[in-house]
């Protein structure tokens, strides 16, 4: 990988992550468009740093509720804001159980499986495309409500699921609005990336070559500047748009996945 695909892949990170087109996805197609040719395990560990960096820009965004998550998770009193951190950790149980147990599995999808995808892909235009019927409500997210959420999550570990598209439209389907829908789906997965991070660091499972440093950094400050840029921004896009605007991109991105992998 030389560093202009590091780029590339570090913008199309930052500006999918927090969008429903899911940006493991979209760089599993880019890696094997720019003829990626990473043993699984380096294909992940670069997916792994960029889906580091752009949550380091969820927390610059994000950084007064995460605080106030942190108030409250430690204030130890039965108010909203306690409240709210425990849901978050409830909904994390999914995905860390998941992670656990399927660790060596989940690797194996992440290293030019682009028919799977597709696929994937075209998994999350149709959830998307649900979703987007369902009507508008004001709730909260309840305890029962982030353990469905969570499990959404858990699914959307596979690329060309959206992760974010997953657990919003879960939400919505669950009679969520889309403003909380979205504050607790960025909100959620920080703690699961910095916990990866920190496991495959001390475990020395990610593969940081030294012929690979620079191009690792460069796709790094990219998808964190890129993700700076576009989290407020997509954000709002996905308050304001509806949800089958991504469906239909989803699905015209999935069938031109699985076509490519069918001839080649």
């Amino acid at each position: 990988m030389d560093i202009l695909e590091a780029i590339i892949l570090g913008i199309i990170q930052g500006l999918t992550e927090f969008l429903p087109v899911s940006s493991s996805g979209h760089l599993e197609l880019a890696k094997a468009i720019l003829g990626d040719t990473s043993v699984p395990e380096e294909s992940l560990t670069f997916t792994v740093v960029l889906h580091f960096a752009t949550a380091l820009s969820t927390i610059v965004i994000f950084r007064k509720e995460i605080i106030e998550i942190f108030r409250g998770l430690f204030q130890f009193k039965w108010n909203e804001e306690f409240k709210f951190s425990l849901k978050i950790i409830i909904s994390m149980i999914p995905a860390v159980v998941v992670g656990l147990l399927f660790e060596e599995e989940l690797a194996s999808f992440f290293g030019g499986k682009i028919l799977l995808v597709g696929c994937m892909l075209i998994l999350t235009a149709l959830l998307l495309l649900l979703a987007d019927k369902a009507k508008e409500t004001n709730k909260k997210v309840s305890f029962s409500n982030s353990v469905i959420i969570g499990i959404s999550q858990a699914i959307a570990m596979l690329p060309g699921i959206s992760r974010s598209g997953a657990t919003i439209s879960t939400s919505v389907l669950l009679g969520i609005d889309r403003t909380r829908a979205a504050r607790f789906s960025f909100l959620m997965v920080v703690p699961l990336i910095f916990g990866k991070i920190g496991k495959d660091v001390l475990s020395g499972d990610l593969n940081f070559e030294s012929s690979q440093m620079i191009p690792i950094l460069i796709g790094f400050v990219t998808a964190f500047l890129a993700g700076l840029f576009a989290c407020k921004w997509m954000i709002s896009l996905v308050k304001k748009s509806k949800l089958s605007y991504f469906s239909i991109y989803c699905a015209i991105v999935g069938s031109i996945a699985i076509g490519y992998a069918l001839l080649n």
